[in-house]
Parts: C-alpha cells; sequence; structure tokens
C-alpha cells in the first residue's frame, strides 16, 4: 500500500466538487490508517532549516550542557529529557525497558488572559527551560508559531472531511495547549534489550500530530489492521500527519489513533526529528461528534496530563 498523499495547498485552493472530492479522500485516510504525508502545506522552508539546525545544536552539546535544561521533577512536561527517562509504551499499558532517545520539549508561550486553573498552570503553561544557544529560543518559537499554524489549517479540512462547517473546531483550538518536541535518537550498538525500541508502540494522545522526520533515515513504523508493522519513510519538504486519541474519541473511532514506533535494530545511524503534539484548549470538552455515548466526555487538559505523567520510565 502506498503511504497516503495530501496536497493541503490544492485542497485550500479548491471549491465545489473538486473540493468535497479531497475532503472525502481524507476522511478515508484517517479511517484507514490515520497517518498521511501532507504536501504543499506553506512552512517557510527557512523556518524548518533554522530550527532543524537548532535542535542538531542543542543535541550535539555535552551531557552536562543539555543537563543544564533538565526536566525539574518527574512528569514536569518541558526542558531536556535524557536517555531512560521515558518508555512510551506504559501509555498502553506495556512494561519494556526506557526508550532509546533523548528529547527537548517546549510549551505554549503563555497562558491565555483568565487563566486560573492551577493544573493548567503547573502542567502545560509551566515554563519552558531554555538551552544557552543564541539561536535556538528564536528557531523554536517561530517553529512553534508555524506548526500552530498549520494545525488549525488541517483541523479545517478535518471539519470539511467530517461535513462539518469549515470553522467548528475553531472554538475548542483557539487557546491550544501543544507542545513541541526535537528527538534525537542516538547510534545504536548491537542488539537492544529485549522489548526495547527507539520509542516503544504507543497512539499519540491529542487531536494530531505533525512529525517532521529526517529524510533517510528509517525507523518509523505503524501497525497494519492485519497486525503486521510498516515501514513510514519520510518524503522531502512534506511533513507526516496522524491522528491521536482525542480525535478518534472524538469522532467516535470514525477515525483511528494507530499504533506507531520508532524500532531499534543494530548498529543504526543517530536519528533526530521534530513533533507537534497539537492540542485542544484546556478546558475544551471532547464529546463524540455523532451524539453517541461512545465515550464519555473528557477535558482536553485533565485528559493530556494523566496520558503524559503514565510514561516516565
Amino acid at each position: 500500500m502506498a503511504f497516503p498523499v495530501f496536497d493541503l495547498g490544492e485542497f485550500e485552493a479548491s471549491s465545489g466538487d473538486a473540493r468535497a472530492t479531497q475532503a472525502v479522500s481524507l476522511d478515508q485516510i484517517c479511517r484507514d490508517t490515520g497517518f498521511l504525508s501532507v504536501t504543499n502545506h506553506g512552512v517557510p522552508q527557512v523556518v524548518i532549516d533554522n530550527v532543524w539546525s537548532a535542535a542538531a545544536e542543542f543535541f550535539a552539546q555535552p551531557t552536562e550542557a543539555k543537563q543544564s535544561v533538565k526536566a525539574p521533577e518527574p512528569g514536569y512536561p518541558y526542558g531536556y529529557l535524557g536517555p531512560n527517562s521515558e518508555a512510551l509504551a506504559a501509555s498502553k499499558g506495556g512494561e519494556t525497558p526506557p526508550d532509546l532517545k533523548e528529547s527537548f520539549n517546549g510549551g505554549p508561550r503563555q497562558a491565555p488572559d483568565g487563566m486560573t486553573d492551577p493544573q493548567a498552570l503547573g502542567f502545560c503553561y509551566a515554563p519552558t527551560l531554555w538551552p544557552d544557544l543564541p539561536n535556538f529560543r528564536p528557531a523554536w518559537t517561530a517553529y512553534y508559531a508555524a506548526m500552530g499554524d498549520l494545525a488549525a489549517r488541517i483541523m479545517t479540512a478535518f471539519a470539511a472531511s467530517l461535513e462539518l462547517p469549515d470553522n467548528y473546531f475553531a472554538p475548542y483550538i483557539d487557546a491550544p495547549i501543544s507542545a513541541l518536541r526535537a528527538l534525537h535518537y542516538p547510534q545504536t550498538q548491537g542488539a537492544a534489550r529485549d522489548g526495547q525500541q527507539r520509542a516503544g508502540a504507543h497512539t499519540d494522545y491529542g487531536s494530531l500530530t505533525i512529525l517532521l522526520p529526517q529524510v533517510n533515515r528509517r525507523g518509523l513504523q505503524i501497525m497494519m489492521s492485519d497486525g503486521a508493522w510498516k515501514d513510514i519513510d519520510a518524503e522531502q519538504g512534506a511533513f507526516v500527519i496522524n491522528i491521536g486519541d482525542l480525535m478518534a474519541r472524538w469522532t467516535s473511532d470514525r477515525w483511528v489513533s494507530t499504533l506507531h514506533r520508532v524500532v531499534a535494530v543494530p548498529d543504526q545511524p543517530a536519528r533526530q526529528s521534530l513533533a507537534f503534539f497539537h492540542q485542544p484548549n484546556w478546558d475544551a470538552e471532547i464529546v463524540p461528534l455523532d451524539g453517541s455515548d461512545a465515550y464519555p466526555p473528557v477535558r482536553s487538559g485533565p485528559y493530556l496530563m494523566d496520558k503524559f505523567q503514565s510514561t516516565s520510565a
């Protein structure tokens, strides 16, 4: 099966039957695998290049420099997470050794006016811990903003594919609590421990994820409906998008949040990626769109917090 591609710019420029046809195609992709490649996305290449270089510079630092911005306590969402800090398979009930990766994580620039919920202020609006690298913060914040804009455009396409008004999701995502994660998977030395992966098998938690994987560095796999793992190859100039658990709930599992992993095999070269986890507003109440009782209502923020804290190794 060829990896599906959605031309976002073409969709946005079309109307009438042509637009409806593309919306139906997007709906079918989200039903089948929930993974797709988005092309013609409009994100400036300089924004991508700058954050890619900034992340590479960060991970190339000595351990002591990276540890200077480490998460100060277990469950703190932002800053540096070193090796053996996380086991993503735990979010699905799996018991595995910690993932073979390190990451830097950042969240929203600031809390919206009037936000007083102590859980929100202590979790998703906690300060991002910035490294002492002059180009890092501007590159990071520019990319974060670009991903927020892109996610909102994709949510508009999602609304069309669900036969909803284009602006249906807008009130749910006007103050999103999205997170950006830069990931570095060090070169592997021989075989990993039994059950250990670069990123354990998991589903993402939110509405959608925008992934920028390194071209010519294989490892990302999704589980197909027959239980087989399929390699996903990065396409130059495209983003890989996938549906998260919250969107699956929202659509009463019409759309699938697919299990995926970054596999560890012996003697792999190092690998880098950027993942933007789009998450609706902290107080957004997510109720099945079809009016069914397939899932009980959940609040976006507490739902995310519970999922995140389950993965600490």
